[in-house]
């Protein structure tokens, strides 16, 4: 398998228009653990740079979380994720 410029564990996903942090709370409460796109010690508000210097744009980097993913992870964790993340626009 050729790499593709990213961990194979990891996974980010944007939404635009919802801030992340609202999202982990929501996620939180299913008992799944993300976190958002930008770096925990930042306790910034402000979009990830790293998203925004690759082309994302603000609205979508704010809505970012980030999924770490081992060995551990069954198919029906993955599952529950998709089922308790919010809708796509085109749903």
């Amino acid at each position: 398998m050729e790499c593709c410029g990213r961990l194979p564990n990891t996974c980010n996903i944007s939404f635009e228009f919802v801030e992340g942090e609202s999202i982990l709370l929501s996620l939180d409460a299913e008992g799944i653990c993300a976190s958002t796109g930008r770096p925990v010690s930042s306790g910034s508000l402000e979009p990830s740079h790293v998203l925004l210097a690759m082309d994302s744009h603000p609205t979508t980097a704010q809505g970012s979380i980030r999924f770490s993913l081992s060995l551990y992870n069954t198919e029906e964790e993955i599952d529950l994720v998709l089922e308790k993340l919010p809708p796509s626009s085109s749903d």
